[in-house]
């Protein structure tokens, strides 16, 4: 058990310096928000590689230390929104079988962006931002490809590690 825990502590402190060299060398896509979400690699590597539960606390712990260290309470809404829509949409893909890794990247990506537009509709109170939509379901499907291809190669090298340690 304490050997769990101390594995999901360090998945936890991997996925806060990706979101924080994320949040300190920005990458501009040219459109307001979207950014890579790198720190997701540690939640779709996750789903491979230990139980759902443990991939849910650790999503939503790191979602709430980032928010805290480098956000607001804002972020913190919006982040686990997206963070949670998207963790289940990829638990369901996984569980659906005939799905790819990439897949399942993908699908996160994109109900990641669009729980978080789901959570700026209501707090805005301006139904009108659904026209962003098109722009989030392009980006999160890039983002979440990208993330995706890079947990392909993580899986298979994580896995066996994890048959050492848990």
């Amino acid at each position: 058990m304490s050997k769990k825990v101390a594995y999901c502590a360090i998945l936890i402190a991997l996925a806060m310096i990706f979101s924080y060299v994320e949040a300190v060398i920005p990458v501009n896509f040219g459109i307001p928000g979207i950014k890579l979400g790198v720190a997701n690699i540690v939640v779709v590597v996750g789903l491979y590689i230990i139980k759902a539960r443990e991939v849910f606390v650790i999503s939503v712990i790191r979602i709430i230390l980032v928010g805290i260290l480098f956000g607001n309470v804002m972020s913190i809404l919006y982040s686990l929104a997206g963070g949670i829509l998207s963790l289940i949409v990829m638990l369901l893909m996984k569980k659906m079988k005939g799905f790819s890794i990439v897949g399942v990247s993908i699908a996160g990506g994109v109900s990641h962006n669009v729980g978080q537009l789901a959570v700026a509709i209501a707090v805005v109170e301006n139904l009108k931002l659904i026209a962003y939509i098109p722009v989030l379901l392009i980006a999160g499907a890039i983002t979440g490809f990208i993330i995706g291809i890079l947990s392909s190669k993580i899986v298979p090298v994580m896995k066996k590690e994890v048959e050492k340690v848990v």
